[in-house]
């Protein structure tokens, strides 16, 4: 059944304001009754004020072709939930071993180069050295291979796996080069070691591609490999 309404101060409704009604709405031949109330203000200058329809003609037909049933496919994961602390992380998905392992190692890595840069600050800050322009960019440089670290470290527990520092070797503390000099030394060292961290970087890409891990691989491209390369440009 479908209704149109007018409403205001006062109502007054006429079979001809019903018919003039529905044949503006568009709706008098679609529908099986049709009622029209005509509202008037005191002012008997305003007429119509809103249209109201409604339609009993709904479409109740079911929807085919039910391709995902969440209730019945999500068992299979119900199953791996346990209720037991301290075993293995229930956000764990297609993580391999392989990649977690991969994660540690490039984050002893990044440790490492970290202290090498943290030892280079520490030489041209001395003030028989006195270069404070590179002590603060191997500064900036190990506080940012320490925050890498830690970027992988926070990815490892999104996925589920386990951090595992490893020890970090002592640095050479002394950088004086006789025929290049330090300052000249230190770039060409930084330089190499940028490198090779881009080399473990990408072994890191391919033990996460190996394993089919898209996430990871994407993970490792978007915050590392495009980095490195810019450094270098």
């Amino acid at each position: 059944m479908v209704m149109l309404q007018v409403a205001a101060a006062g109502s007054v409704t006429t079979p001809a304001a019903a018919s003039l009604a529905a044949s503006r709405s568009g709706v008098a031949g679609g529908f099986s009754a049709c009622r029209c109330v005509v509202a008037r203000t005191g002012l008997q200058s305003r007429g119509v004020v809103s249209v109201r329809a409604s339609s009993n003609d709904v479409s109740t037909k079911a929807v085919t072709g039910v391709v995902f049933e969440p209730f019945s496919e999500v068992q299979d994961q119900l199953v791996k939930v346990t209720t037991s602390p301290g075993l293995e992380s229930l956000a764990r998905q297609r993580f391999a071993p392989s990649c977690e392992a991969a994660i540690n190692d490039q984050i002893n890595v990044e440790y490492n180069v970290s202290y090498v840069y943290h030892a280079l600050y520490a030489y041209f800050d001395r003030d028989n050295v006195a270069l404070p322009g590179l002590a603060e960019y191997f500064r900036a440089a190990s506080d940012e291979e320490r925050e890498h670290a830690e970027k992988l470290m926070k990815y490892q527990n999104q996925r589920g796996g386990r951090v595992k520092l490893q020890s970090i070797v002592m640095p050479v503390m002394e950088f004086d080069h006789t025929e290049k000099g330090d300052a000249l030394y230190a770039m060409e060292l930084a330089l190499a070691l940028e490198k090779l961290t881009n080399e473990k970087l990408l072994q890191l890409h391919q033990a996460a591609a190996d394993a089919n891990d898209p996430q990871m691989t994407d993970f490792v491209e978007g915050e590392f490999l495009t980095e490195q390369v810019l450094l270098h440009a």
